[in-house]
């Protein structure tokens, strides 16, 4: 389990000089309010995959679900190193999270349905999983897989009156 308060610290170097550290409740806030989130794997070829995806924070980790035939899955399969950005796209506000670590496939029943039970309340009855032998099954009853990604290290980029980069180590 991760550090549920990591140290806080400014990267002098990418920050403006009046720049504070950005403190991990903020980071977790946007990562647990936040709709998207952007994935990044790597192809066998070593070719870079990036997607967007809804995902869930459930204990101090952020879940993503695919099916087994997309991309994703396949470069996970391979390489299970992965980084899951969020944020928002404008210059003068704002606070984007990168968080990197090792996507693992959940098939613990117990898991999946507290995450498949905020993934409906995060997103709604469009997003409802049904929990079947060790995984999620959609709507029509085709399995998907579920990942969850506990932080090895995290990255706060804030914009505003003055631009930050935090590194936050789990």
């Amino acid at each position: 389990m991760p550090d549920k308060n990591p140290m806080a610290e400014l990267q002098p170097q990418f920050s403006s000089d009046n720049a504070t550290p950005i403190p991990w409740a903020k980071g977790r806030e946007h990562l647990e309010a936040a709709e998207i989130y952007w994935l990044s794997t790597v192809r066998p070829d070593g070719r870079p995959h990036v997607t967007p995806l809804q995902a869930i924070w459930v204990d101090d980790a952020l879940y993503f679900c695919t099916g087994p035939d997309e991309r994703k899955a396949k470069n996970l399969m391979l390489n299970s190193q992965c980084i899951l950005t969020t944020g928002c796209n404008t210059l003068s506000e704002g606070l984007d999270v990168v968080v990197e670590g090792n996507a693992v496939k959940v098939s613990d029943e117990a898991a999946l349905q507290r995450v498949a039970d905020a993934y409906e309340s995060k997103y709604g009855s469009d997003w409802h999983f049904a929990v079947r032998d060790n995984a999620f099954q959609d709507h029509g009853g085709n399995i998907v897989l579920l990942y969850q990604v506990t932080p090895k290290v995290a990255f706060g980029f804030g914009r505003g009156d003055s631009f930050s980069q935090t590194r936050w180590r789990f």
